[in-house]
């Protein structure tokens, strides 16, 4: 491995890390030699993806974070710089909630809590990260967005823009702390499983969405790790205010919303 790619001596806070994208994050930083702060609503998920990360020989810190909450996101980013004396790396991944309600049958509660989860929660997180990063003279903050934020789709109203905004604020912190040493990067995911298939239906619909994509299948959650690793290591140190595709080609191929076929079937 290039030393440029090695991460050791760093620490990393990571959000989502139970499951998925952030847990691939995780174990591929830690592999590298980076200690990681495990942070998700859901304990058991993150205590797991913990012990993977000791058994890589690396320090990991669980901290359960709910981070629609901006207090409990506070809570993190400070727990991480007392109990470790800092963070070099924040990556905020978390989010989710897709809905695929027509935009009439979108209730107030649904678009804030939607909203909360995906957008919110990114300027919570980068919030709280800058403000450590700025005391101790730099860092790097990388966010997730999705490629539903890059184009329109029928069912998801709410995530497609929320995601969008991701892109957007990360841009937009990106050229803000330039010159304090400080990057922001953010990934942008396509069809991405995020766990291993063993129902046939959900092998079948991931066949049929991967037939649509120019690489010829959906990606997996391990694909995200290596790019996570880049971004967060001196690799990449010229970067900042990107937002990296990683989906296949289907954006560069013109894919559609899968729900478009949902669409036509409603359409006489």
């Amino acid at each position: 491995m290039s030393s440029s790619l090695r991460l050791d001596g760093h620490r990393a806070v990571i959000t989502g890390a139970g499951r998925g994208l952030g847990r691939e994050m995780a174990l591929h930083l830690a592999a590298a030699g980076a200690d990681i702060v495990c942070a998700a609503r859901t304990r058991s998920q993150i205590e797991a993806v913990a012990e993977e990360i000791r058994a890589l020989g690396r320090n990991a810190l669980v901290v359960p974070t709910d981070v629609a909450v901006p207090e409990q996101v506070d809570a993190l980013a400070e727990r991480a710089a007392a109990e470790w004396g800092g963070f070099e790396i924040f990556i905020a991944n978390a989010g989710g909630g897709a809905s695929g309600k027509d935009i009439l049958e979108i209730s107030d509660d649904d678009w804030r809590e939607t909203i909360d989860i995906n957008l919110s929660s990114v300027f919570y997180s980068a919030r709280a990260a800058l403000r450590h990063f700025r005391r101790r003279g730099g860092g790097n903050l990388i966010t997730v967005a999705s490629g539903t934020g890059m184009r329109g789709d029928p069912r998801t109203h709410v995530y497609g823009a929320a995601k969008a905004g991701v892109i957007t604020l990360t841009q937009s912190i990106a050229v803000r702390v330039a010159r304090e040493n400080i990057r922001a990067n953010c990934i942008v995911p396509g069809f991405v499983l995020q766990k291993t298939l063993h129902d046939p239906d959900e092998i079948a619909l991931a066949r049929s969405r991967g037939a649509r994509i120019p690489a010829g299948r959906v990606g997996e959650a391990w694909e995200l790790g290596p790019l996570a690793l880049y971004l967060a290591s001196d690799a990449s140190a010229y970067m900042t205010g990107e937002a990296i595709v990683i989906d296949g080609g289907g954006l560069a191929g013109g894919l559609a919303p899968t729900g478009w076929d949902v669409l036509a079937g409603e359409v006489s």
